[in-house]
């Protein structure tokens, strides 16, 4: 069993052949998807299609890339989206003072009012964090408790370490394939098996050698594949522990 816990199958990279790409997943042995929103628009598509396909579940949430344009509206609408039994965590929300799509003022005021959803519904967290691993551990500590995913991890140890002691899971993508991405294989190596979830963040991020092309949920089987290497255990083992981390996690069934 594989599972890709965050990918973006509602993207226009994905219209000439959604169908194709998501029934070929189930097909290849991805037994569920969790398909992250990351606008209001995207967080309504995306539950549209876990309505469609029953191993599709979808994550719904408001990138911080987005907080300029977030409104109580916006807020509202969300947690209508929230009632469907489809919805299993409210993310992708957080911090990324790396594009600066949106002014940190605004990002902070988008990240709380979504952890604050998220504890009143009791749903877990999918969490974006980039260039701002200090703002983001402050206001998660706050908020305590809380059940996360740090997805796409790019952080070092020091933070990997915070985001353990707080009860975290970690989630890594291709890009852990990379030719110079030793840091993050340092990361695989210390964050244990037991809180490590698979993901591709497709369509972004495909996996060395298919560099420049269109990730899908299929590569996640390279994710599973390196962290097997650099653990010095088998696929399987990966497989099986990180299926069932997000099994559990998001209530998959």
């Amino acid at each position: 069993m594989y599972i890709d816990t965050h990918c973006h199958l509602d993207f226009p990279e994905f219209d000439q052949d959604r169908e194709a790409v998501i029934k070929g997943s189930k097909a290849q042995g991805i037994d569920f998807l969790v398909n992250v929103g990351a606008s209001l628009k995207s967080s309504g598509d995306s539950l549209e299609l876990a309505k469609k396909y029953p191993f599709v579940y979808a994550s719904i949430g408001i990138h911080p890339h987005e907080a300029d344009r977030f409104n109580a509206e916006d807020e509202k609408k969300l947690r209508a989206f929230a009632q469907s039994e489809k919805v299993v965590a409210i993310g992708e929300i957080g911090l990324d003072y790396y594009r600066n799509f949106s002014r940190p003022e605004n990002q902070k005021p988008l990240f709380l009012a979504l952890l604050k959803l998220a504890k009143d519904l009791n749903l877990p967290l999918v969490i974006h964090t980039r260039q701002a691993e200090n703002d983001t551990l402050e206001i998660l500590k706050k908020m305590q408790p809380i059940s996360a995913v740090v997805h796409c991890f790019s952080g070092d140890t020091q933070f990997l370490k915070a985001c353990l002691d707080l009860g975290f899971f970690i989630s890594f993508t291709c890009n852990i394939t990379y030719k110079k991405a030793e840091g993050l294989r340092q990361a695989v190596a210390q964050a244990p098996l037991e809180r490590i979830f698979l993901e591709t963040d497709a369509p972004y991020l495909a996996p060395e050698g298919l560099r420049g092309k269109r990730n899908e949920p299929i590569n996640v089987k390279y994710v599973a594949a390196e962290i097997a290497r650099v653990k010095g255990v088998s696929a399987e083992e990966v497989a099986r522990a990180t299926s069932e981390n997000a099994k559990n996690f998001f209530k998959l069934k």
